[in-house]
């Protein structure tokens, strides 16, 4: 066990560029044993697989006439605008995330692309503030001392 100091001088280490390419980042905290032992309402993994497939097939009937790209991770810029239309609420939401957390342009590009395949396992045609919101928190560390 590592106190939150020790914690936050290793994360320091990590450049912010580099965090910038990493589409996805999460603390994961230790869970408690009543959350383990609770048996209530839980996806079976082959219904998530059945979600993964479908968002795979949504993504690839979107790009099927692109070369080379297959997956909402491959867009290009030109591509998101073309493809990641935001609501006027999910613009705002990501704006503020933006502004608050003061994020750069490349991690505005990797919300978008988690957010459009949060609406694709969501099958849902539009991004909705909902998946921007989801997106944006699988972002931990653009939290300012997130580890402590």
């Amino acid at each position: 066990m590592c106190s939150p100091g020790m914690v936050q001088k290793y994360l320091n280490r990590i450049s912010g560029p580099l965090l910038d390419r990493i589409d996805i980042h999460i603390e994961v905290v230790p869970v408690n044993y009543d959350k383990l032992s609770d048996f209530g309402k839980t996806e079976h993994s082959s219904s998530v697989r059945k979600r993964v497939i479908r968002a795979r097939e949504i993504q690839a009937k979107r790009f099927e006439g692109v070369k080379g790209i297959y997956s909402n991770a491959q867009m290009t810029s030109s591509m998101q605008r073309k493809y990641c239309q935001l609501d006027e609420q999910g613009g705002r939401l990501l704006k503020t995330a933006m502004d608050v957390r003061g994020l750069s342009a490349r991690a505005y590009d990797r919300i978008l692309k988690v957010a459009q395949t949060i609406a694709d396992l969501d099958e849902s045609e539009h991004i909705l503030a909902e998946h921007i919101s989801e997106a944006i928190n699988y972002r931990n560390l653009d939290k300012e001392g997130w580890a402590g």
